[in-house]
């Protein structure tokens, strides 16, 4: 079996600086890496990953926790997620909570043992906030609350929900129906921190009750600004659980169910998998999309265009997300080779983004991009605000066949 000594000996080079070259650490003049690289692939020369990883304290691979790839959205972010950060030079290990037998648990033992660099978490998590503050390793969380300091990128679901308020409103909803996962979830984070979760537009525009949204999950918030702004409307509003999204087949009894608790229904909104399956179960009954019946899916994945009839939907822009949340990962992988890892140096963010964001710096507020593409609308003069741990970004209501114009 060839080793480092047998390429120094071709490449007639001392072995440190065969280490130096397999390592990519330290100085080696241009001369000394070609015939280094020249020996190694004459002899057919292959690392020992594992030792060179140990050397580097370092794995170049990144976990992504989703809770299934069986969710058209969860699939399209993991996509874009590996995309981004293959072109990052990082690998993607993907853990799918319904699928792993050991969830995340088995992940975060990896992280701490050194056997990844980081952790993506997107998915929902049971844990108390100081579980995943106390690991001290580099954690990135999507669309949800994990303890004070961890950084989040989070789409902007406040102007979601207002989004798809003012357009059924606009046309002359009567009854809405919305389609979402467990109640339970809007209050599963101990009141003291609710501030930490909830962006002062919620606070704001929301009716919260008098215990406020206490919620890990800040996708609840479009739900909240829906149900709040059709109320002031006078719309009636209906929430409608469908369970865990990992349950794929609770979707197709679901859109079964509403149209036989709710005759008179006008308007359904949820996720892209249940708006689809709305779609097609409409119009089974024959029923008039959209001059009977408005859809509007919330997501904006693939499957808005493969249900028999192009869906409005809330975009949720994939690419951003992915850049962001990739970006805040290696910062965060940054502080710890630098020394500067732990609950203080968290969630700074410190450099400088491109991208439909907007970011808290001291007093002052950057400016929002636009983020459209055909047949998008923004909503004239919308700032979003900064999440407290990180950035939200911009969402945008794609219009499609299944609303009214």
């Amino acid at each position: 079996m060839v080793g480092m000594r047998d390429v120094a000996k071709e490449a007639g080079v001392s072995l440190s600086t065969v280490s130096l070259v397999v390592n990519d650490t330290g100085y080696v003049s241009d001369d000394m890496r070609e015939r280094v690289a020249a020996a190694m692939k004459k002899l057919d020369y292959i690392p020992n990953e594992l030792a060179r990883n140990f050397y580097r304290d370092r794995t170049d691979m990144i976990g992504v926790i989703v809770p299934t790839i069986s969710h058209p959205f969860f699939s399209t972010l993991a996509a874009a997620l590996q995309h981004e950060l293959a072109g990052r030079g990082y690998r993607t290990l993907l853990c799918s909570q319904a699928d792993a037998e050991g969830g995340e648990a088995e992940y975060v033992d990896m992280l701490q043992r050194h056997m990844m660099d980081g952790i993506i978490m997107a998915a929902h998590t049971s844990h108390a906030p100081d579980y995943w503050t106390l690991i001290d390793r580099p954690v990135v969380a999507f669309d949800r609350y994990l303890g004070a300091g961890i950084p989040s990128i989070c789409s902007d679901h406040v102007h979601g929900g207002q989004l798809i308020a003012q357009q059924l409103i606009r046309t002359g909803a009567r009854h809405v129906v919305s389609i979402g996962g467990p109640r339970s979830q809007f209050h599963d984070l101990p009141a003291h921190l609710s501030s930490h979760s909830l962006s002062q537009s919620a606070r704001s525009n929301v009716s919260l009750g008098s215990d406020g949204v206490n919620t890990t999950f800040p996708t609840v918030r479009y739900y909240l600004t829906l149900e709040h702004e059709l109320g002031q409307a006078a719309i009636r509003y209906d929430y409608v659980e469908v369970g865990e999204v990992y349950d794929v087949q609770g979707y197709p009894r679901i859109a079964h169910e509403i149209f036989e608790r709710f005759p008179d229904v006008d308007a359904i909104v949820g996720s892209d998998i249940s708006a689809a399956y709305c779609v097609q179960e409409a119009l089974r009954r024959g029923a008039r999309i959209p001059d009977e019946l408005q859809i509007i899916a919330y997501d904006g994945s693939y499957l808005t265009e493969a249900a028999g009839m192009r869906i409005t939907a809330i975009r949720q822009d994939f690419a951003t997300i992915a850049k962001l949340t990739s970006e805040r990962i290696i910062e965060e992988i940054g502080k710890g080779e630098k020394g500067a890892a732990g609950k203080g140096a968290r969630g700074s963010a410190s450099s400088q983004s491109s991208g439909a964001v907007r970011r808290r710096s001291g007093n002052a507020d950057a400016t929002v991009p636009s983020f459209t593409d055909e047949g998008g609308t923004e909503g004239q003069g919308y700032q979003p605000d900064s999440h407290p741990q990180g950035e939200l970004v911009p969402v945008q209501l794609r219009l499609g066949e299944t609303t009214r114009a």
